[in-house]
């Protein structure tokens, strides 16, 4: 029984030796990346070398951590093929290559697992190395959302101010609270005055989706105060960590007792009559009270804060007030007065009166004036050019070019838009007076021309004509103008036409040359030349004539 013993003790100690040894005492190194980065939905790779020995019928396997074993993932075959395992966490997308990286494509956040590549060569023994996959998904930009309903300050609780929250990120990302671009202490403990709450889900896909809510004992000063979040997270690589999305900024709602009362004119800084101004009244707090308004102890009507007063004129100047109540304070009743002043400018007074008609040569005068709330102008024009700004119109001696409209305007220069002006209009009556005459031309005798008499002159002048044609009698610019259409006969070509004016004053004549007109030619050209002289000669005798 000894001997038995001692052969069946060698030859497990054989079979331990022979199986064990080279695994234990092998010279096989492997080599791994300790560290992967892959951000999801991109292809990781996991490299794998090793050392030790030249035999080319080793084998590769590499295990991921499934609980509490291993699971195999990929592996090489003795004879060098290639093979990925079925039933595993990264079926189809896992591929061996040729150089023994392992491959997985479009990684989720399931993936992040210790990895592990095992080479076997036979009597040159194995190796093991470790390498660890991380995997990086970006979250959403974070969205706040604050309570439906105002904060009361002061309270001896702190309130829910606002939530935010960020969805869909790995691994969970981490929000921060700013406040004025001051990030906030995370305090997590609720019996401090300010402190946040965190919670964080994990969806089916595996994504992380946080909400920090942020608790406030919020005083008035936070009323202007501006908030914002931002999620921070890394992504795959040594530059790619502590990325930060912010979100958009937010205002709270506070509510709050107040301490004043404002009232001020809204609009127009300066107010003349006929304007329509709003007086607003408002507090330092928040909701705004009701607002009662007054004048001369007299209630007046408003609304929302504002007392609006339409169309106003310069009886609505005094001192307006404001009241309010606050029913907390000591002072039970209060209130602001505020002083509007509506600026006025009277009708224009002219002196004398209405229009006038002067005889032709003669003096005419006017006065203008009015009076303002302040320093005003006074200046008479006729169409656009300034005549006076003393608020005197002064005509030495009228001639017939002074007939016509003037116009006294009133401004205050303090107060734009508020001006005031009347007009006159001026007849100057005396003997007419014909302006000097253009001749007609025609193309060729027998066509027809049409001549036209202008002269002034009141009452209006009769016209005549030495020979008969169509007559009309258009005013233009305060003139009366004779016109006379005829054919250009050889009796009027060499005569022309004479025209002729008269009133109760006198009359005046003058004679127009017609011609037979040569174009493009130094003929018709010197012809034309020729008849200008006539007819300035026949205006020249006319006139010695009537001296």
């Amino acid at each position: 029984q000894d001997d038995t013993y001692n052969q069946l003790f060698c030859f497990c100690l054989f079979f331990v030796f022979v199986l064990f040894f080279p695994v234990c005492c092998g010279a096989v190194t492997v080599k791994v990346t300790p560290k992967v980065e892959a951000d999801g939905g991109t292809t990781a790779k996991l490299p794998c070398t090793f050392s030790g020995t030249a035999l080319s019928n080793f084998v590769v396997d590499w295990h991921i951590d499934t609980g509490n074993q291993r699971t195999r993932v990929a592996y090489r075959t003795i004879s060098g093929e290639r093979m990925s395992d079925p039933g595993t966490p990264l079926v189809g997308r896992v591929t061996l290559e040729e150089d023994l990286t392992l491959t997985i494509k479009s990684v989720k956040p399931s993936d992040p697992n210790k990895y592990y590549c095992q080479v076997t060569a036979g009597k040159d023994g194995s190796g093991e190395g470790e390498t660890i996959l991380e995997v990086f998904v970006a979250p959403q930009t974070p969205v706040i959302q604050k309570p439906s309903q105002a904060i009361s300050v002061d309270q001896e609780v702190s309130s829910e101010v606002c939530i935010s929250s960020s969805k869909n990120g790995f691994p969970s990302p981490r929000i921060i609270w700013f406040k004025d671009n001051q990030p906030l202490p995370e305090i997590k403990d609720r019996k401090e005055k300010t402190y946040m709450l965190l919670t964080s889900v994990k969806e089916t896909t595996g994504l992380y989706s946080i909400k920090n809510t942020l608790h406030m004992r919020p005083t008035k000063a936070d009323k202007d105060s501006i908030f914002h979040c931002t999620v921070e997270y890394s992504l795959a690589g040594e530059k790619n960590k502590n990325i930060q999305k912010k979100s958009e900024p937010m205002k709270i709602d506070l509510n709050y007792p107040f301490e004043k009362v404002m009232f001020n004119l809204f609009n127009p800084t300066v107010v003349k009559e006929g304007d329509n101004v709003t007086l607003k009244c408002e507090t330092d707090g928040n909701p705004q009270p009701e607002f009662e308004f007054s004048k001369d102890e007299k209630n007046l009507d408003g609304a929302d804060g504002s007392l609006i007063l339409k169309n106003v004129k310069r009886t609505d100047s005094g001192t307006y007030k404001c009241s309010t109540y606050d029913y907390d304070a000591e002072v039970f009743e209060k209130s602001n007065t505020t002083v509007l002043t509506v600026n006025y400018i009277d009708e224009m007074s002219v002196f004398p009166p209405g229009n006038q008609t002067i005889d032709l040569g003669k003096q005419v005068q006017w006065q203008c004036k009015t009076k303002a709330s302040k320093n005003h102008t006074v200046l008479w024009k006729k169409g656009d050019v300034v005549l006076s700004q003393d608020g005197t119109l002064s005509i030495a001696s009228a001639a017939y070019k002074d007939a016509g409209e003037y116009v006294c305007f009133g401004g205050v220069p303090e107060v734009p838009g508020l001006t005031a002006q009347a007009s006159v209009n001026l007849t100057v009556k005396g003997k007419p007076e014909i302006d000097t005459p253009h001749a007609g031309e025609v193309a060729k005798e027998g066509d027809e021309v049409t001549l036209k008499c202008s002269a002034n002159g009141f009452p209006k002048p009769q016209f005549t004509w030495s020979t008969s044609g169509k007559e009309s009698l258009p005013v233009e610019e305060n003139k009366v103008v004779g016109s006379l259409t005829i054919k250009a006969t050889p009796e009027i070509i060499k005569s022309g036409v004479k025209c002729e004016v008269s009133n109760e004053f006198g009359k005046d004549s003058k004679d127009f040359p017609v011609a037979v007109k040569r174009a493009n030619s130094a003929e018709g050209r010197a012809f034309s030349l020729l008849l200008l002289l006539s007819s300035l000669l026949l205006s020249g005798l006319f006139v010695v004539q009537t001296l």
